[in-house]
């Protein structure tokens, strides 16, 4: 079976197998990117971005490999810089979390690798994920069982799936000695104890530090505007907006689907600045869409919480999840998500 066909499931665990239970507390880069930022201004919501270009992917890309990131649930972490990582050393990598793994489970932690230790573990780049020459090589992480049939039947499960990238990532990059390796955005696809135990690993091995990147309705909002105002060939999803209205005993959430050459057209008719996005725009953007919808329903979307945005680029959930769908624009996606994963670490 190949070693990229992941499942789509991510299972809820308990309380005590979350990641951030396991992630151990700030490291020295930390405190010296905090030193950092006190002396550099830094802004996260630039009042202007460009609209993300299509086929952004550097040459020498693995199709195969972007296609199994793609129409998959991730959950977002930001991460701090790694210290003395080698991209020469991703064989002994992943023979040294193998062996950490199998121990953490013989202790009797709660890992998802199957019945037996018969897991296999693959550290693997992700060549040409990347916005500029400058940042860092993405790179992959599996977890595979593996079948005691003979090898003519033999078939490998995906048990879990995390990738580290850095798209257009100056502004950390520039901070940083070259003893570090710049990754700051991380996205996983499997078991909350799963990716605790590895992001455990990597923190104890890297000195680095994960911390769950959940995304605002600010931030959506912008998401909505950049991904209606790419250019597509054909749409292969509705435009749906999801907003939360807290009440009692239970949150009432109110759906919103609109037909994407329709988003677009309205999209269109706001935008006034070729090749960019503005804050402004943004702004009526979102308030053209809550006036149409009060206009019909006598709702005032104002006053809910958006958390959650689909279109045919990717859909975002305000936890940190987030599901790309379109190759085309990959680059600009992580782009927006790198931006947002930095400012969080500074």
């Amino acid at each position: 079976m190949d070693s990229y066909d992941a499942s789509e499931s991510t299972p809820r665990q308990s309380t005590s197998s979350r990641p951030e239970d396991y992630f151990i507390g700030a490291t020295f880069l930390q405190k010296r990117l905090e030193s950092v930022r006190k002396q550099t201004s830094f802004v996260p919501t630039p009042p202007r971005r460009k609209i993300p270009h299509c086929s952004l992917l550097q040459e020498d890309v693995d199709l195969q490999k972007v296609a199994f990131l793609l129409h998959k649930q991730w959950t977002l972490y930001s991460l701090t810089p790694l210290y003395k990582f080698s991209y020469s050393n991703l064989k002994e990598y992943s023979r040294l979390l193998n062996a950490f793994i199998v121990a953490e489970k013989q202790k009797g932690l709660a890992v998802e690798v199957g019945e037996d230790f018969n897991i296999k573990v693959i550290f693997s780049t992700l060549l040409g994920i990347k916005g500029t020459q400058r940042d860092p090589e993405a790179f992959l992480v599996q977890i595979l069982s593996k079948s005691q049939l003979p090898s003519e039947n033999r078939e490998s499960k995906v048990l879990w799936t995390g990738w580290f990238c850095c798209i257009f990532g100056d502004s950390l990059l520039e901070t940083v000695s070259e003893d570090f390796t710049c990754l700051p955005l991380f996205l996983a696809n499997g078991t909350e104890s799963n990716t605790a135990i590895i992001g455990t690993w990597f923190q104890k091995t890297f000195d680095c530090y994960f911390s769950p990147l959940a995304i605002n309705a600010f931030n959506l909002s912008w998401m909505a505007a950049m991904w209606t105002a790419c250019k597509m060939d054909h749409y292969v999803a509705t435009t749906e907006f999801l907003w939360s209205v807290p009440c009692s005993p239970q949150s009432l959430d109110i759906s919103y689907a609109i037909h994407p050459e329709d988003a677009k057209a309205l999209w269109d008719s706001v935008h006034k600045t070729p090749g960019e996005v503005t804050q402004e725009e943004v702004d009526l953007f979102m308030d053209c869409l809550y006036s149409h919808f009060h206009r019909h329903f006598k709702i005032h979307l104002s006053a809910t919480r958006l958390v959650r945005v689909s279109t045919s680029v990717a859909s975002a959930h305000t936890d940190g999840k987030i599901k790309i769908l379109c190759h085309k624009y990959l680059i600009g996606v992580l782009a927006y998500l790198t931006e947002l994963a930095i400012f969080q670490i500074e």
